[in-house]
């Protein structure tokens, strides 16, 4: 059974960083193309950032741009977030996906995306 797993969620002060980690079981993430999407209460579901299978290509919203970093260990079968300077509008929860490509590239369109975990709260207050 394919499935993603996201962790590293938590309460952090602004200004603070958290480290978010999504981890595959039941497949190999190296031909996939990895979205990580956020969704705060009340709005619709925004792409953050997202990673090509070999990693070489990335992208990232504007509103994070600068402040969070992607990353994929494909020995470890898990893609991060590195998130610094965190602000209370990055109050949401963070879900990873998954889709197979065959090309090395990937979209911060969640209508692109396969394969979903089921997300991670993360929380900015003081």
């Amino acid at each position: 059974q394919l499935q993603l797993v996201e962790s590293g969620g938590g309460l952090v002060q602004p200004g603070g960083s958290l480290r978010l980690s999504c981890a595959a079981s039941g497949f190999t993430l190296d031909y996939y193309a990895i979205g990580w999407f956020r969704q705060a209460p009340g709005k619709e579901r925004e792409g953050v950032s997202c990673i090509s299978s070999s990693g070489g290509s990335t992208n990232y919203a504007d509103s994070v741009k600068g402040r969070f970093t992607i990353s994929r260990d494909n020995a470890k079968n898990t893609v991060y977030l590195q998130m610094n300077s965190l602000k209370p509008e990055d109050t949401a929860v963070y879900y990873c996906a998954a889709d197979r490509t065959y090309t090395d590239y990937a979209v911060l369109t969640s209508s692109f995306y396969e394969y979903w975990g089921q997300g991670t709260q993360v929380t900015v207050s003081s």
